[in-house]
């Protein structure tokens, strides 16, 4: 799928969310919209957090849209889910840690009221896109299951796959140390992998192992490169 293919089928599933959710603003107004959120995510700073990667869950929601509740509302969440990005504007300040989730949820909310999408609905995206923060959903929420699980299918990509996402997510955040960088990564993988499970949804069961096999060995990396830089940092002057 190209760019401008890509675009034109954003579109149109961004209009049918939209309209699924009960907007009731005209479509000129509800793809003006949209087109404000693409451009949000072609962002030249973006080498994660854009385009393709939206593309990606959006397919991955599809692919586990039997077992959600609302899909639209879950469509939408993944619409908003990286909208607000720091790195975008300053990116001095970029941080693997931010507020990012809870400004998109924000956005999410205040965008699809104005769209005329039901208070009630445009809270559920809002609750949705926040909770990816921590990508904890609550027991029993088959559509935060679904829409975490999206989001972490890449986890679980074939080896060459997952290298380029950290080979992408490093140069987003290139205005990061190196070391900063990697320690802030080991905290990320370490909690993963300490968790009883990593997919919550049925399907996304089927993941949990190669995601696994990808993160250890993505720890076993980031550990040698720390002791590699402390191994090669200056001794401090002894007094």
């Amino acid at each position: 799928m190209g760019v401008q293919d890509a675009h034109q089928w954003l579109g149109s599933s961004w209009l049918r969310s939209c309209r699924g959710a009960g907007a009731t603003a005209s479509d000129e107004e509800v793809r003006a919209v949209g087109q404000r959120l693409l451009d949000r995510w072609s962002h030249p700073s973006r080498s994660f957090h854009n385009v393709r990667h939206l593309v990606d869950v959006l397919g991955r929601v599809d692919e586990l849209s039997q077992e959600t509740h609302d899909s639209d509302s879950v469509r939408l969440a993944a619409w908003y889910h990286g909208a607000v990005f720091a790195h975008d504007t300053d990116a001095e300040h970029a941080t693997l840690g931010s507020a990012d989730e809870d400004a998109s949820a924000q956005l999410a909310f205040a965008e699809l009221s104005g769209l005329g999408v039901p208070d009630k609905t445009a809270a559920r995206v809002r609750g949705l896109v926040a909770m990816l923060h921590r990508h904890y959903p609550e027991p029993g929420d088959g559509d935060a299951a679904v829409l975490s699980d999206a989001d972490l299918a890449l986890l679980a990509g074939e080896p060459q796959r997952y290298k380029e996402y950290l080979r992408a997510v490093r140069e987003e955040y290139s205005a990061i140390p190196q070391t900063a960088f990697l320690e802030a990564r080991r905290v990320i993988v370490s909690r993963f992998l300490a968790r009883p499970a990593i997919y919550g949804s049925p399907m996304g069961h089927a993941w949990e192992e190669p995601a696994r096999q990808n993160l250890q060995a993505e720890l076993a990396r980031i550990d040698k490169e720390l002791a590699r830089l402390a191994a090669e940092a200056p001794s401090e002057p002894r007094g």
